[in-house]
């Protein structure tokens, strides 16, 4: 096990060898060297400069909700981290539903299908090839999810999110946030004196910021919602396989509820029959009422095969509060298209 020193040590050394290797790769587009493929059909990316954990999921799940009610068909493409199709490619939902696992699709798109029934979402490491196969199924726009350094495809908008608490350990230098068109920054308090060296490259026509606040509750499996309010004054277990298990836990006990056991667990926990006993008999040696987790962990827990029946699981819901400003932006970027044509509703505005 290594100490909290070699953490760091360890993460320093791959932040450096990672944006050593970017500058390479930026370099080379920037020479002309290497150009990025078109897409047949418009792409708003949506990425981070840092390891995870800024919001690139929630935000690609509250663009394809806003693209939705322009009545456009949009699409979800991502890698699909992890899922049995990362490698070969898949279509995870077809605008019908679900059509594959989260173990065929990686994690966050089968949360994506399972929210957004709507939706396309294609995954696999060719980006272009999921494109292709969205157009070919009659989506008029694809959201790009974690694209920032996938230089190889072409965006019509570029969105960057940016956490100032987060700059420490990056993939991309700071100066990389030029390439943007859009940059969010995650505002929880003071975030533009806390912006540091970051500040002169966001020229302030291209920032927004936005906020992560808790959206609910619903019990696993279940669609029914649940008031936040029901947290307040009970035990509970938190537990969560999520790159910033930390925020998630603040959410809860700003929520009223009393952790009595935190587990934070790998990114991507895939929850094995072993790590559901053990949450189980956490859950009873901690005396807790209830257990929580986030919509991430809960795509891999339904059904909760391997727990007690009747465990009480219960699953905190987010979402991104963003300024109408941002909206009418994605909006314009599609205007080019022939896409999302109507004007911007001025109580709205």
């Amino acid at each position: 096990m290594y100490s909290p020193v070699w953490m760091f040590v360890l993460r320093g050394v791959f932040s450096f060898l990672h944006q050593a290797v970017c500058r390479v790769k930026n370099g080379l587009y920037a020479l002309g060297l290497r150009r990025p493929a078109r897409a047949p059909l418009p792409v708003i990316s949506v990425g981070n400069l840092s390891f995870g954990g800024t919001g690139k999921t929630p935000l690609a799940l509250e663009i394809l909700s806003f693209l939705l009610d322009l009545g456009l068909r949009p699409a979800l493409v991502s890698r699909g981290y992890r899922g049995r199709w990362e490698r070969r490619g898949g279509i995870a939902a077809s605008g019908t539903g679900a059509a594959g696992s989260w173990r065929d699709a990686g994690d966050e798109p089968a949360l994506a299908a399972r929210k957004l029934p709507g939706i396309g979402v294609f995954v696999g490491k060719d980006r272009l090839a999921s494109c292709r196969k969205a157009r070919d199924l009659g989506f008029q726009v694809a959201v790009l999810d974690d694209g920032f350094q996938h230089r190889q495809l072409h965006r019509n908008l570029n969105i960057l999110l940016f956490d100032p608490a987060e700059s420490s350990f990056l993939r991309e230098p700071l100066s990389s946030m030029k390439r943007a068109d859009l940059i969010l920054v995650r505002d929880d308090g003071g975030a533009e004196r806390r912006a540091g060296r970051a500040a002169r490259f966001m020229p302030s026509d291209r920032v927004h910021f936005f906020r992560t606040v808790p959206d609910g509750l619903v019990r696993l499996g279940r669609d029914a919602s649940l008031p936040l309010e029901h947290l307040r004054g009970r035990r509970v277990l938190a537990f969560s396989g999520i790159a910033r298990p930390d925020r998630f836990f603040a959410f809860l006990e700003a929520s009223g509820a009393i952790l009595v056991r935190r587990l934070p667990l790998p990114d991507h926990f895939p929850y094995p029959a072993k790590a559901r006993t053990k949450i189980a008999a956490a859950f009873e040696a901690s005396g807790a009422e209830l257990a929580v987790t986030t919509e991430k962990d809960a795509v891999k827990l339904d059904p909760p095969d391997g727990f007690p029946d009747g465990f009480p699981i219960l699953v905190l819901r987010i979402k991104l509060e963003l300024p109408a400003p941002f909206f009418e932006r994605v909006r314009e970027s599609l205007r080019t298209h022939g896409l999302g044509m109507e004007p911007w509703p001025a109580s709205e505005a």
